[in-house]
């Protein structure tokens, strides 16, 4: 059973950063595709940015593309979520998950049903 559990996140003014970690237990965390969703009141949840098995490959949402940076550490079994340049508009709730299947991707996915597991969601607020 795949676990992750998420931290940091909270209120920022414009301009401001602030970086999520999401922390994976159980199962192989180098095997699995990593991505960040976010969620704003009244609105479905959306795919933020992504990162492949091994790192080297990333994906962003065009909002958010330059401002945010995905990293992630196999080793300590962790993915990141730099924010740079916050704007009142990426106020959402944040939710890290994992794709754990092994499937082969040509793209990385960016579909919420296409990850099988997720953190419990973590608040950011920006503030103008």
């Amino acid at each position: 059973q795949v676990q992750l559990v998420q931290s940091g996140g909270g209120l920022v003014q414009a301009g401001g950063s602030l970086r999520l970690s999401c922390a994976a237990s159980g199962g192989t965390f180098s095997t699995y595709i990593m991505g960040w969703f976010r969620q704003a009141p009244g609105k479905e949840r959306g795919f933020v940015a992504g990162i492949m098995r091994s790192g080297v490959i990333t994906k962003y949402a065009e909002s958010v593309k330059g401002r945010f940076t995905i990293s992630r550490d196999n080793a300590g079994k962790t993915v990141y979520l730099q924010m740079n340049s916050l704007k009142p508009e990426d106020t959402a709730v944040y939710y890290c998950a994992a794709e754990t299947s092994g499937t082969y991707y040509s793209m990385l996915p960016v579909i919420p049903h296409e990850y099988d597991y997720w953190g419990q969601g973590t608040q950011v607020t920006v503030s103008s």
